[in-house]
């Protein structure tokens, strides 16, 4: 499959892709390449779960049912317009006939899209104006993340209108370890290192390194305590800030699930796990049968070793630990749970 970009033009010729706002069209295109398939390659197979809305601009798709061709898409047509079979689970298989070229988009993406564009008045323009040119990279990364899936777009608008642009120079700190948390961060332009000062290593110990797009600071705003890593800009960059009153009504109540014990068993019975983001020694004084232990300061650099197809239950004493670690999995596309109550309300 090759990739060239597309243009709005082309775009507008699918359907409901022609209802977008000029800016908004504009803002997918820029995020979507048209690709290939020689003849008999497969776009999709019957049973294929993944949330792609493919539409054929060229060429003949043939629809399989049970080794059948069953109907044939030919790009170009009236009804190659609309998406190709946008039910999931795919009902047919999908193969190309001769060579078809075709544009895939994120299927949660484009719905986010299209609801934010027609029930709000802010268009990506409007918002865009508040940054640097050409920065609309992070918030685009934002909108693909599946946490933002679950807030609504009036929220969303007012997240990104009410959020400050502030740049900073190599060596700057943006937030120290210790200090009170007050805002929730993006990256928008740079890059910065977090690290963590311990006993044995007054320098800090590097905990991650962020890019364009990646968020920190919401720990110390959902569990109210101070901040628990220090964050140092390697490059010239910038950030955008939302309040802490703000991040909490429009973002991180919409993100989080809570369950109370009872359910919480459900999901670990029905093949979750249970992840206890307190301390090494309070795990080890009392758990829950059967859960894990990552710390909640150690949960970024420890991402990589969850599942990312395991359904989560994070836990505490309280909620409030489990609460930012939740937050933190959801953000990255893990299906979390917070333990309402934490583990001594069981």
């Amino acid at each position: 499959m090759t990739g060239e970009q597309v243009s709005t033009e082309l775009l507008r010729g699918f359907s409901p892709l022609n209802g977008l706002k000029r800016d908004n069209l504009a803002a997918l295109a820029s995020k979507v390449q048209l690709r290939e398939l020689s003849p008999g390659q497969v776009l999709f197979k019957e049973g294929d779960t993944e949330k792609r809305t493919f539409y054929i601009v060229s060429g003949i798709l043939e629809l399989v049912d049970q080794g059948k061709v069953v109907a044939t898409l030919a790009g170009g047509s009236e009804a190659a317009r609309n998406p190709v079979t946008p039910i999931f689970p795919r009902r047919v298989s999908a193969k190309a006939r001769d060579r078809v070229k075709f544009i895939s988009i994120d299927s949660d993406l484009l719905d986010v899209m299209l609801t934010w564009d027609q029930t709000g008045t802010y268009e990506v323009s409007d918002l865009q104006s508040k940054v640097d040119t050409g920065s609309d990279d992070w918030m685009t990364m934002l909108l693909q993340t599946k946490a933002f899936h679950k807030i609504p777009p009036a929220n969303i608008q007012a997240i990104f209108m009410r959020m400050q642009q502030i740049n900073f120079k190599t060596g700057d700190i943006i937030l120290k370890q210790g200090a009170e948390g007050d805002y929730f961060y993006v990256l928008t332009r740079g890059s910065a290192l977090v690290t963590r000062e311990t006993p044995l290593s007054k320098d800090g110990i590097k905990l991650a390194e962020l890019g364009v797009g990646d968020t920190f600071g919401e720990e110390a705003l959902i569990s109210e305590a101070k901040r628990n890593a220090t964050v140092t800009m390697l490059s010239d960059g910038a950030v955008m800030r939302l309040g802490k009153d703000d991040f909490k009504t429009l973002l991180n109540e919409p993100m989080l699930d809570w369950v109370d014990y009872a359910r919480g068993q459900e999901i670990v019975a029905g093949g979750g796990q249970w992840l206890d983001v307190r301390l090494p020694s309070e795990f080890e004084n009392q758990h829950l049968d059967g859960a894990i232990n990552i710390p909640l300061y150690f949960i970024r650099l420890k991402i990589n070793t969850l599942e990312q197809t395991m359904k989560y239950v994070v836990c505490c004493d309280t909620g409030r630990r489990s609460s930012a670690g939740a937050y933190i999995l959801s953000e990255r596309g893990f299906q979390a749970y917070v333990l309402r109550g934490g583990i001594n309300q069981e």
